[in-house]
């Protein structure tokens, strides 16, 4: 065992060094790889070291390192050591944090992290919430706790708002709660990609006029295209005016409310009603670490709390806990350790001026854009995302996220806004410089003019 675990260890060691000068990764080819890995498994014992040998050959160098320096794509995981060995801790104890009967520290322990979340955002002390697998369950469980308080079990004539820059986990979210894609009121964001009030105020009207129900908004704390963040205060107001409830996706961005910056652009937080915040992106987590928030934990606990006959152990003592009661899942791991072992670690402040550089670094970049030839700017650097693009060509720009793949050396991907297709680099990984920075740009530039 120990000759096995320090092994595992040495591999991650050698993964976390080749990051700094080695590629980005790589995305395997699905017929030579599927004939590589494919097979009935072993029926005789195989030596493990020999299947760590293959894993290391076939098997991670076939994926995009989301923690590399240079990996700038979709939102990047840039996590850290620590936060791995606390994920092993949590595996090899094989701790189960459904239940406090189950797993009382584990449950105290994420009691203890969810409520440094709760004081970061302003909730009151009737917050609360649990960690989930990432925004799209913790969006689903904060959308099923709304439709529960709002709406009870009847659905009809239901309507529900988030404008066009909202991720899609949330249609797909209500789509499992059952909802219809005719009760979704998608309204075209604004010039800088924000939820526009007056359009939302003369849908939700109209919709009142017709005699449906609106119920619920949707807003964005930094989003995955621009990073732009909708105007939280402005929507608060006007959901206490006609009785909604405001959910905030912030599965991005509600992470960098811990440092000044971000406080400053995600004023109004404090008032949602319920918030998705993804550790694993902005506060350096290993996947998979999200996390759901509700203004009154017991909107959460009467959505989901069931009480079977073979649990009646677990619920004979009412000042516990159980996770389970809170979210869909009652088989859970410790996701909570990992954060709280590295924040514990590193200290706060060093995660504060971590998410601090991620917006400096993409004022850098687009500086930088700015002064290259034939690039514009499409969205100026928010919540550490700038968009962009090399010439009017559509084409050009897939064809670059193919060359930046191919080259290895970097990775971005690109989207379209307001039907134009454009780059994006998103820039929250501490450990990345300047200097790559400048080299990405530079090969972006090369192989446009090519």
């Amino acid at each position: 065992m120990q000759r096995l675990g320090y092994r595992v260890v040495d591999l991650l060691v050698q993964h976390f060094v080749a990051m700094r000068d080695g590629p980005v990764g790589a995305k395997g080819e699905p017929g030579e790889l599927m004939a590589r890995l494919s097979g009935p498994p072993s029926e005789m014992p195989t030596d493990p070291h020999a299947l760590l040998a293959r894993l290391e050959k076939d098997v991670f160098p076939n994926n995009l390192h989301v923690d590399h320096r240079r990996f700038f794509a979709f939102v990047p995981g840039p996590g850290n050591f620590v936060s791995t060995m606390a994920d092993a801790l949590a595996s090899g104890f094989n701790v189960f944090n459904g239940t406090w009967l189950g797993g009382s520290a584990a449950a105290a322990i994420e009691l203890i992290v969810i409520d440094w979340f709760r004081r970061f955002c302003g909730f009151p002390e009737t917050a609360g919430g649990l960690f989930v697998s990432g925004g799209s369950a913790a969006n689903l469980t904060a959308l099923h706790a709304a439709r529960c308080a709002k709406l009870g079990g009847r659905l009809e004539g239901a309507t529900i708002y988030f404008s066009d820059q909202t991720h899609y986990s949330v249609e797909r979210a209500l789509h499992v709660i059952g909802f219809a894609r005719e009760q979704f009121r998608k309204i075209p964001s604004d010039d800088r990609f924000r939820l526009p009030l007056e359009p939302l105020r003369a849908a939700i009207l109209s919709d009142k006029r017709a005699g449906l129900r609106p119920f619920c908004i949707v807003a964005n704390a930094g989003t995955t295209n621009t990073g732009a963040v909708d105007p939280l205060s402005e929507l608060a107001d006007l959901c206490a005016a006609e009785n909604l409830w405001l959910h905030a996706d912030g599965a991005y961005g509600a992470a960098s409310v811990i440092c000044e910056r971000g406080r400053a652009k995600l004023t109004g937080l404090d008032r949602v009603d319920s918030l998705s915040l993804d550790p694993h992106k902005w506060l350096f987590q290993p996947f998979e670490c999200g996390c759901v928030l509700a203004r009154d934990a017991a909107y959460l606990k009467s959505a989901f709390q069931l009480m079977p006959e073979y649990m009646r152990d677990v619920h004979r003592h009412t000042a516990e806990t159980n996770p389970a009661d809170y979210g869909i899942q009652l088989s859970r791991g410790f996701r909570a350790l990992k954060v709280w072992l590295s924040i514990n670690t590193f200290g706060l402040a060093a995660f504060r001026e971590a998410v601090t550089r991620g917006f400096e670094l993409a004022e850098f970049a687009e500086k930088e854009l700015r002064g290259r030839r034939d690039c514009e700017i499409l969205s100026s650097a928010e919540m550490a995302i700038v968009a962009f693009r090399f010439g009017k060509n559509d084409e050009v720009q897939t064809r670059l996220v193919e060359n930046m793949l191919s080259d290895g050396f970097a990775f971005l991907t690109s989207t379209t806004l307001k039907g134009i297709t454009a780059l994006r680099l998103c820039t929250i990984n501490p450990r990345t410089t300047e200097a790559d920075i400048i080299e990405t740009i530079d090969r972006l530039e090369k192989f446009a003019a090519a």
